[in-house]
């Protein structure tokens, strides 16, 4: 359970209706294949015990007798076995017949939890056997042992930290108030829902977006245990559709029409942090609940859930086209709220040939025909330096000309030179004087000409150097509306790319294709033999390593050694272990270091759910310290 994990199963077993001895032998087999796997809450469906489709001989005292018998089996099957066990069962009390999950760990009962809601419309009539559950808890005997029963109950364990875990049963979450909402108002962040819901046409989809969206927003995980075969087919037909859901998202799910044991692991630790960040949560201190304590023994938890290498980017082709096309709105909308609010008929923009520059352009190119404004009225700025080559050039200038914007060119070499005399820099010194003396120079002729023409600066610089604080101070940090501020370099690439698939001019999508090919630099430094002699990735490391480390720090607040991890997961055929702790290592000391130059970033457009504006999803002070974070990256060296 390092690092917050925890594995978790949903189990559809093989039944016979009204076989309590056979039921129980098959939920004893698929228990043992679950502890196989490595579980440890382990849910089975409703009513396993005796099975769903009984009809009226829950009627009958043998069946509620023989399901008991059964429930004993099952407890004594756990002895020795840490983790907490649901199975369904009907359960007698003061009269009445509940529709109940009991709740085993190690050898023990520890609760009993009846079902709130009745489905008794169309196929189903539970409402003719079962009392509804009622939410105080009681105790009752069961063996000489008080066991609490009732739906108020959480089941509380440490290992991991924080695990608290609560049930309801099928048509509990259909309601417009599933008990589970109150559950995870108590404290519950894993919630287990015992089910026989039957198979119609579509009932799937629905199926999976109820699970879903409950998870989202409770911010909890979700494990959705359904019945399968061995139900009556006698009108109805159960397809053992098994859900494993965490925050809005489906780790995993079972093909219906099967029996068998579906896994993941749930990141409590994560679902932790999202609810202390997210302030509309608002826990409350439900007195009435009974915390039942359980325990395990930690250990190392094998993780089969899959973490995407490029986190920002929708790894289907459609989605990724989705979501292209709205963030390309997204920007375009915010710069044109801009250049209404000021006034402004012209925008400019420096061009170089490499692709946030691009970005820019064709963003400020949708923006202008949002307005109804002449292309011609843009005016993208190429400046050659001590670094440009021929390639770039070009490709910035034929871009522009095929876009309609208006091109100017301004050399900015003899300025730099002139610059170095006046604070007496030597140029063959080829040092960070010498490289930042151009994106200042690149900076001002930009502002100067916005003022000139009545315009103003549009930012090129994206998320990732944001993070890295790859930008010179007030240079090409500074604009007067950054469009790609919180865009990822990964993501930029797609954008453009998508836009080089979906604009219909192919002498335009040959240019956006080259400059994607292009090696990202800032070309700075004099070029070796005409081509591109400065590679960022070279100097600050892979991109895509850089936007995984800030997806996982700024959107879950994983620590360093849990970022390391799942990173070696999810670059485990690209990049190995000693690679990926070195820019670990270094994109946390930038990070830290350069929050200065985040903390007076222009305006700009959030995009997606990371950001780093100062006025929005990062509020950091410029003098934080790195070293609790730096020590446990040395820790992980040392191992």
């Amino acid at each position: 359970m390092r690092d917050g994990f925890i594995r978790v199963a949903a189990v559809t077993p093989e039944i016979r209706v009204a076989d309590c001895e056979f039921n129980t032998e098959s939920i004893c087999r698929s228990l043992d294949e679950a502890y196989g796997c490595g579980a440890k809450i382990i849910v089975f469906p409703e009513l396993c015990l005796t099975g769903y489709t009984c009809g009226d001989l829950f009627w009958q005292e043998r069946l509620l007798r023989s399901a008991q018998e059964g429930l004993r089996r099952v407890i004594s099957h756990t002895d020795g076995h840490d983790g907490l066990v649901f199975v369904g069962l009907p359960w007698e009390k003061d009269g009445k017949l509940y529709n109940t999950a009991a709740a085993v760990s190690d050898g023990r009962l520890l609760g009993l939890v009846p079902k709130r809601y009745l489905p008794n419309y169309n196929e189903f009539y539970e409402a003719r056997h079962f009392a509804p559950g009622r939410t105080d808890v009681e105790w009752i005997d069961f063996d000489e042992a008080a066991v609490p029963f009732g739906m108020e109950i959480l089941f509380c364990c440490d290992v991991p930290e924080g695990l608290r875990v609560a049930a309801e049963i099928c048509e509990d979450l259909w309601a417009p108030n599933p008990p589970s909402t109150a559950h995870a108002l108590a404290g519950a962040n894993v919630i287990v829902n015992l089910s026989a819901s039957d198979e119609v046409t579509g009932k799937d989809s629905y199926r999976e977006s109820l699970v879903a969206g409950q998870s989202a927003r409770l911010l909890c995980g979700y494990i959705y245990a359904g019945a399968g075969e061995g139900e009556s087919t006698q009108d109805l037909v159960f397809g053992g559709h098994n859900l494993l859901a965490e925050n809005g998202h489906i780790l995993a799910q079972s093909e219906r029409f099967t029996c068998g044991v579906t896994c993941s692991e749930f990141d409590i630790a994560r679902l932790r942090e999202e609810r202390r960040r997210m302030t509309t949560f608002e826990p409350c201190e439900y007195e009435s609940y009974e915390r039942v304590w359980f325990s395990m023994d930690e250990e190392e938890t094998h993780l089969t859930r899959r973490f995407e290498p490029a986190p920002f980017v929708p790894s289907s082709q459609a989605d990724r086209e989705k979501r292209c096309e709205e963030i390309l709105t997204i920007q375009a909308l915010g710069l044109k709220k801009r250049l209404q609010h000021t006034g402004s008929k012209n925008a400019v923009v420096g061009i170089s040939g490499g692709l946030d520059s691009t970005l820019a352009l064709l963003v400020m190119t949708k923006a202008f025909d949002m307005l109804g404004l002449q292309r011609g009225q843009m005016t993208a700025v190429t400046m050659p330096g001590f670094g440009t080559t021929d390639r770039t050039y070009h490709n910035a200038c034929e871009l522009t000309r095929r876009l309609g914007a208006q091109l100017r060119e301004v050399d900015i070499r003899d300025a730099v030179n002139r610059h170095f005399r006046d604070i007496g820099h030597d140029p063959s010194m080829h040092d960070v004087t010498y490289e930042n003396c151009q994106a200042r120079e690149r900076t001002q002729v930009l502002m100067d000409l916005a003022n000139k023409n009545g315009g103003l600066v549009v930012g090129t610089g994206d998320m990732s150097e944001l993070a890295l604080g790859w930008a010179t101070y007030n240079g090409d940090h500074m604009s007067m509306y950054g469009v790609n501020c919180s865009v990822p370099k990964t993501l930029v690439r797609h954008l453009v790319r998508y836009y080089a698939d979906t604009c219909g001019d192919a002498p335009i999508s040959q240019i956006l294709y080259d400059v994607l090919d292009t090696p990202v630099s800032p070309e700075l430094l004099p070029p070796e033999n005409g081509q591109i002699s400065q590679k960022t990735e070279d100097l600050v490391g892979p991109y895509e390593l850089h936007d995984f480390f800030l997806y996982y720090m700024m959107r879950f607040g994983y620590a360093p050694a849990k970022i390391y991890r799942v990173a070696r997961l999810a670059f485990e055929n690209v990049y190995d272990g000693e690679t990926i702790l070195k820019w670990l290592k270094k994109f946390y000391w930038r990070f830290f270091s350069q929050q200065f130059k985040r903390s007076c970033v222009p305006d700009g457009p959030k995009v997606g759910s990371v950001a780093l504006s100062p006025r929005g999803d990062l509020r950091m002070p410029s003098d934080a310290c790195v070293r609790i974070w730096a020590d446990e990256l040395e820790k992980l060296r040392a191992l």
